[in-house]
């Protein structure tokens, strides 16, 4: 994406487009950002430790080293800061000639979720949730904050959600697909029902450090290798809620998969059924075919889109996933940002596009 092509669309795209983009990243310039809102403990604990993750080299981050800052190159705010860390910016940049009416926060660093020290995460955590509320989502009440919670430590998540869940600031509870298990074992369970208490859907970002190597034979050669891992762990996710019976327990939860893709959606689900129509007795408490709860519970944002050989392959998808399934997003100011102008490909009626641009988040989230 480059200013030339942004200039492009001018005035016009902005009264035309009207869209909920669902996977936005706001930036912090470093994690002294939080403290205003952490005990002195931690801050000393910072300075003198730092973070203690589970696993080595983590803080490099899953995407092309020759991008700096995982960025598009004309998302360098004016002020020297890094993108994503402006709102000023970002409003002049996205918000306002992409029309987007709502936008749901996805920050992806610093993660409570990959620190071994549980108190340490629990209170990163907590933090980043502030953070969002004072420096985003009261400034501009088009952004919408998600609730970061440690899934290792169910107890600590549970006092969070519970603590934001009455803001409509948040509208969904932010988990990462790599976790210490397979996210549909018990221990988590009790983070699910109170998101389903509270009327919040689980929004599972592609991320998470959980010491384990992403593949199932040792850590890849090549970083396409790791990249590519990330979908799989989105399947992973998904078999285990579906097969250890989470959404059989909580008929009212939901669970957004945020830039995971979803093409492979429909060949996961068949292989599932055929599976547990001869296996159904080793999990009686799957009750109906594993695709009956894909498609009752799951939705997808759209970046990165696919882009099959024949871009009519995508109606095919569309159809069987549900339209009403997919989430517009754009992974804004990320160099694979997809820009709501020129995303799709294909001819889309514009019923069914509305539907994916805003209709669908707005009843997900109760954004009317």
């Amino acid at each position: 994406m480059t200013t030339e092509l942004r200039e492009r669309h001018g005035a016009t795209a902005e009264t035309r487009l009207s869209v909920i983009d669902c996977d936005i990243h706001p930036t912090m310039g470093s994690l002294s950002d939080l403290n205003p809102w952490l005990a002195k403990r931690w801050q000393q604990h910072i300075v003198t430790y730092g973070e203690f993750v589970r696993q080595g080299l983590s803080k490099t981050l899953s995407h092309p080293r020759m991008q700096p800052a995982v960025s598009r190159a004309d998302a360098w705010p004016p002020n020297g800061g890094l993108p994503g860390s402006h709102l000023p910016f970002m409003q002049e940049q996205h918000l306002d000639p992409n029309g987007v009416v709502y936008g749901v926060l996805q920050p992806l660093r610093p993660n409570g979720n990959s620190q071994r020290n549980l108190e340490f995460g629990a209170a990163l955590s907590s933090a980043l949730n502030e953070w969002q509320l004072e420096t985003w989502t009261r400034r501009d009440k088009r952004l919408k904050g998600s609730i970061a919670v440690t899934q290792e430590w169910p107890e600590a998540a549970i006092k969070e959600i519970e603590r934001h869940a009455g803001n409509r600031d948040f509208i969904q509870v932010s988990l990462p697909p790599r976790s210490d298990e397979p996210l549909g074992r018990r221990r988590y369970w009790p983070i699910y029902r109170a998101a389903a208490e509270a009327g919040l859907p689980i929004g599972l970002h592609v991320s998470g450090v959980n010491g384990h190597s992403s593949t199932a034979s040792g850590a890849p050669s090549f970083y396409i290798e790791e990249h590519h891992n990330n979908v799989q762990s989105m399947q992973g996710v998904v078999t285990s809620f579906v097969l250890e019976g989470v959404f059989e327990e909580f008929p009212t939860l939901k669970l957004v998969l945020i830039e995971g893709g979803f093409a492979w959606v429909p060949a996961l689900a068949w292989r599932l059924d055929a599976h547990w129509a001869k296996m159904r007795n080793e999990v009686p408490h799957v009750k109906r075919p594993p695709s009956d709860y894909i498609r009752e519970h799951i939705w997808y944002t759209t970046q990165p889109i696919e882009e099959p050989e024949k871009p009519e392959h995508l109606i095919d998808l569309f159809e069987w996933i549900g339209w009403d399934r997919l989430l517009f997003s754009t992974d804004y100011p990320h160099w694979d940002f997809d820009d709501p102008h020129t995303v799709f490909k294909i001819r889309i009626p514009e019923a069914r596009k509305r539907q994916i641009f805003r209709g669908n988040a707005e009843r997900l989230y109760g954004l009317g």
